[in-house]
């Protein structure tokens, strides 16, 4: 069985627990909650969490599906180098991100999925994992006489393979016309 790559499931949980602190946020200040500047500095970090966490990292096997947009994220990610590549900081920062946002009950929701994705990371460094970008390769177009040399020339459904090499190996000949064409 394969090695778990435990940075897709951190990321994943990450961009839904900034979704969710920007939500959690949003309610306690439109309600004017006690504490509300709380929920002012959740709105902010589950917007930079989600900011941060919006472009997926490259797996080390297989494909990965870039998300819609991703690339103009990439870059913002890809400039600030090692502090957002290395899943020690992020696990760090997610954690400490989370702290100030846990004193109020519309956010805490928001905290926990956070602490967690904050542990998720933390495992993801210690397996040696570090975040990569996707980048997009350009598309080749392939011509049809390079690809296909000799495409099929009979309709489907087309008879079994023994039959076509039967088929092959006898003389081409013409189909003989049941009607007798008379010229005048």
């Amino acid at each position: 069985m394969g090695r778990i790559e435990w940075a897709m499931w951190a990321n994943e949980q990450a961009l839904a627990a900034g979704l969710i602190l920007v939500t959690g946020g949003i309610v306690a200040v439109s309600a004017q909650f006690q504490g509300w500047k709380f929920a002012a500095y959740a709105v902010a970090a589950g917007v930079f969490v989600c900011l941060l966490e919006y472009p997926r990292g490259k797996r080390k096997k297989g494909s990965t599906m870039e998300r819609w947009g991703q690339k103009y994220f990439t870059a913002v990610v890809k400039v600030f180098g090692p502090l957002t590549r290395n899943y020690y900081i992020r696990a760090i920062l997610h954690a400490s991100l989370a702290v100030p946002a846990g004193f109020l009950l519309s956010t805490i929701l928001g905290t926990v999925c956070l602490a967690i994705a904050s542990g998720i990371y933390l495992l993801a460094a210690i397996c040696g994992e570090e975040w990569n970008p996707i980048e997009s390769k350009p598309r080749e177009r392939l011509e049809v006489g390079t690809t296909i040399k000799y495409p099929p020339t009979n309709p489907p459904p087309r008879p079994p393979v023994d039959a076509r090499r039967k088929q092959a190996d006898e003389e081409v000949r013409g189909q003989d016309n049941a009607v007798v064409v008379q010229d005048e």
